[in-house]
């Protein structure tokens, strides 16, 4: 058994061993918050209260662009989605997560604009914690809930990292997006 394999059916062991419907309807609640929906309606929210509309614009092009980056790397890998308990219904490729990546790209773009933006520590610190345990939270819940294997979680993490940083960097930084 090779080291993806292992890591998949270890995690996926572990993680089921607290199934219960308290926790499957909880672990549906979280995926839901990685959804594209949620997505959508979040991004929508914030063009409209956003006092700064730059922001707003970037916040929007960073979701369409790692949602089609994910959509793009489903296709070139086009992994099976695991063969194991599914407790919700899931169509497309296994790796990387979309739930997962996009999550990351997002909230975490979010985090970084909360780091620079919020001067209010009473603020930005629980903001900046919760959207990390929300992405966290989010992986979890697509291994538990068995659409997804973990290394789908753990790629698509490390995907959107380095998107991010590239993202900011070359994009964001450099006001590319009018």
């Amino acid at each position: 058994m090779n080291l993806i394999n292992i890591i998949d059916s270890n995690t996926y062991s572990i993680i089921t061993k607290l199934m219960s419907n308290n926790v499957t309807a909880v672990m549906i609640f979280i995926s839901y918050l990685g959804s594209a929906v949620v997505l959508i309606c979040l991004t929508i929210a914030l063009i409209i209260l956003l006092k700064n509309k730059r922001d707003a614009k970037f916040i929007t092009s960073n979701l369409v662009i790692v949602f089609l980056l994910n959509k793009i790397l489903k296709l070139i890998i086009a992994r099976p989605r695991p063969s194991v308990l599914r407790l919700v219904y899931e169509e497309g490729y296994s790796f990387p997560s979309g739930h997962a990546m996009v999550s990351m790209g997002f909230y975490g773009f979010l985090i970084y604009l909360a780091y620079k933006n919020i001067k209010n520590k009473k603020i930005k610190i629980p903001l900046i914690i919760f959207l990390s345990i929300l992405i966290l939270l989010i992986g979890v819940s697509r291994i538990y809930l068995g659409v997804h294997y973990a290394t789908d979680i753990i790629g698509g993490f490390l995907i959107a990292i380095i998107y991010l940083i590239l993202f900011i960097k070359f994009l964001y930084k450099n006001k590319k997006i009018k």
